[in-house]
């Protein structure tokens, strides 16, 4: 939608500070749907078929943290929050689908990625086993992304 589409009482043009944060929160959301496309999460918006790349998940994840960082101290309290719940819920999602690997529902998949899938697949099958107590335990406190 152009401004020219806008009707005549909400064309009130933004601040810049408005602009700048409308624009964070839009990149913000933008990277936390491909991460959460890439960890199985949300299907591909074209396909409409479910992918699992935990390295571009990782990739994406890791670009918000560094946003994070280097942001410090300077976004609003909005942007601040909305930054926070996104990388929280992007974390949780990413230990989730290394712990449970979920098949591609893809039937045609490039050689190294069907490769990837079987391993995946063999190691939820041994993954299906119980681990010994105290094994289960380490793994309660162990950061895994």
């Amino acid at each position: 939608m152009s401004p020219t589409d806008l009707p005549e009482k909400d064309a009130a043009p933004l601040s810049q500070d408005e602009m700048t944060s409308a624009l964070f929160a839009n990149l913000v959301i933008q990277q936390t749907n491909m991460a959460l496309m890439f960890l199985g999460r949300v299907p591909h918006p074209e396909t409409g078929e479910t992918i699992q790349d935990i390295d571009s998940a990782r990739m994406l994840i890791d670009q918000l943290e560094m946003l994070e960082v280097k942001t410090k101290g300077n976004l609003s309290k909005n942007e601040e929050k909305l930054l926070k719940q996104s990388l929280t819920s992007l974390r949780m999602s990413f230990v989730d689908a290394v712990e449970n690997p979920q098949p591609a529902s893809s039937p045609a998949q490039a050689p190294s990625q069907s490769q990837s899938g079987r391993d995946a697949a063999a190691a939820a099958s041994s993954a299906s086993t119980p681990p010994p107590p105290d094994e289960e335990s380490r793994k309660k406190f162990t950061k895994r992304y």
